[in-house]
């Protein structure tokens, strides 16, 4: 087969000036597509890129409260001397364990045993003495009874018979008084052997030996103040640690809380205890009050050590699975001379209101049918007033915080309180609250009724502030409760939902 013959090179010179002007005509109307779509895309991006967002999220919240304090033994006792003396022997070292009753050390005891030697030489000369005295005592009496007689037959004067009487009488106390001398040197005795029973220094308690300050030949001086020996600790498996807390926090800790603490010794290792005590003895230091807090500690494996210096935090509050936002969300505030913020949809409730919340509460009471039913006719009754005051024009601006809807408390000014966040407006809240629930109320058993009034009275008393939400690429300013804080995210409900996105700056963020 033949090839096909090829075109002729003037065939070509004709036909390539329409064909290049057909394909920048393409290409020309083609730029300015891609140009008007690039465009109102990056248009419909100026006012997002405007804001630095964050996301809500879900996550846990865990407030702490953080100080420092010193490891010590749950109980110490100071062992003593109530003898003065030459010590004679020490029989313990430091860390050593001891028995309740072990002997510990020893003072010379030749001084009582000696004092122990003369008080039973007095206490036999003073029974000689009773026996001189008894015998006295009975002639005095054989004597006053024949002079009695022979004073009856009138043999003798009525004098003579007297004076024989008082005789008897004289030999009777003194027979009394050896008794008593008797006793005085048995009591002087008594105390010696007290003494010398003294001079072994016996361990008051089973523990480790903490300190020893004597040693063998060291004379011991026991006048108005008894020396410390020995420091007993009595069981370093439950140890304890006592934190100054200042006046500022005390009021949010309580008995039974958690804390965790750290030690130098070992940096990379958490420890566990739980608040014990909080003692009501505060420390006025420059002006500053703190109260020691007794926080309970359990060293079973004998790692941690008296006088280690414990930096711990009291978990004083702990939010599992809640609604979280930045604090730089909660710190945000547009600039005077941007763009008016999207207004809230009239006539919604955002969820702002405490009917959002109303659900979760009556879910955790774990309701039966009968006082769910009640519950709905209540909630039902106050979505109804909230509907019908949503509709009406407010002149005010409307909107309660208590039902939702209108212009959120604080919108006007930043950060400000709203008529509605005053003390006695939260106060009539309440107030209104439970005459609303009342029926409700009634139906509920004492445990539920004082867990319903709890949450009530918090989700009144709840602290509101504004975000801004990002909406169709506009800040829409809403309010919310504020819970706990850690710091760095803060609890919030209201009219948000896991992925909004709010607004924590201006500008975009640095790359």
């Amino acid at each position: 087969m033949n090839p096909p013959p090829r075109p002729s090179p003037s065939a070509v010179r004709r036909v390539s000036p329409w064909i290049r002007r057909g394909i920048v005509a393409v290409l020309v109307v083609a730029g300015l597509g891609a140009g008007v779509y690039v465009y109102q895309q990056r248009g419909g991006q100026v006012d997002a890129d405007a804001y630095r967002t964050a996301q809500v999220e879900r996550g846990d919240i865990r407030v702490t409260i953080s100080a420092t304090g010193t490891l010590a033994a749950i109980s110490t006792v100071d062992v003593g001397s109530q003898i003065s003396g030459q010590v004679t022997d020490v029989l313990v070292d430091f860390n050593d364990r001891v028995r309740r009753d072990q002997v510990i050390a020893r003072i010379d005891p030749s001084t009582f045993q000696a004092q122990i030697a003369q008080g039973s030489a007095a206490v036999a000369s003073a029974r000689a003495n009773l026996a001189t005295a008894q015998a006295m005592l009975r002639n005095a009496e054989a004597d006053y009874r024949r002079k009695s007689q022979l004073a009856g037959e009138q043999l003798v004067s009525r004098s003579d018979a007297d004076l024989a009487r008082a005789a008897r009488d004289q030999a009777r106390a003194q027979v009394n008084a050896a008794q008593a001398q008797i006793n005085q040197q048995i009591a002087s005795t008594q105390t010696s052997r007290l003494n010398l029973d003294r001079t072994v220094i016996r361990s008051p308690v089973d523990g480790v030996v903490l300190t020893r300050t004597i040693e063998p030949g060291q004379t011991v001086a026991a006048s108005l103040q008894s020396p410390v020996l020995f420091q007993i600790a009595e069981d370093l498996a439950q140890m304890e640690i006592v934190l100054a807390i200042d006046e500022a926090d005390i009021g949010q800790v309580k008995v039974g809380q958690a804390v965790s603490f750290g030690v130098d010794a070992f940096p990379e290792r958490q420890f566990r205890g739980e608040v014990q005590q909080l003692r009501l003895s505060a420390t006025n230091t420059n002006n500053v009050i703190t109260y020691p807090v007794v926080v309970a500690v359990d060293n079973a494996d004998q790692s941690l050590l008296p006088g280690m210096t414990a930096n711990a935090e009291i978990e004083v509050s702990r939010r599992d699975d809640v609604l979280r936002v930045s604090n730089a969300a909660l710190r945000y505030k547009p600039p005077e001379d941007s763009a008016p913020a999207a207004p809230m949809p009239r006539g919604g409730t955002g969820g702002g209101g405490l009917t959002a919340d109303l659900p979760r509460v009556a879910q955790a009471l774990r309701l039966d049918a009968t006082q769910q039913a009640a519950f709905d006719a209540a909630l039902a009754a106050i979505q109804e007033r909230s509907a019908a005051r949503t509709i009406a024009p407010a002149a005010n601006g409307g909107g309660s915080v208590l039902f939702g809807g209108g212009r959120p408390p604080g919108a006007g000014r930043i950060g400000g309180n709203a008529g509605g966040d005053s003390g006695a407006m939260r106060q009539r809240m309440l107030e209104r609250f439970r005459q609303q629930f009342a029926a409700f109320r009634a139906t509920l058993d004492e445990r539920q009724q004082a867990r319903w009034d709890v949450e009530m009275a918090a989700l009144v008393s709840a602290r509101r502030a504004p975000i801004h939400k990002l909406v169709d690429g506009k800040p829409r300013a809403v309010t919310v409760r504020v819970g706990a804080s850690d710091g760095s995210w803060t609890e919030v409900s209201g009219d948000v939902r896991e992925g909004d996105l709010v607004v924590i700056g201006s500008g975009r963020s640095a790359q």
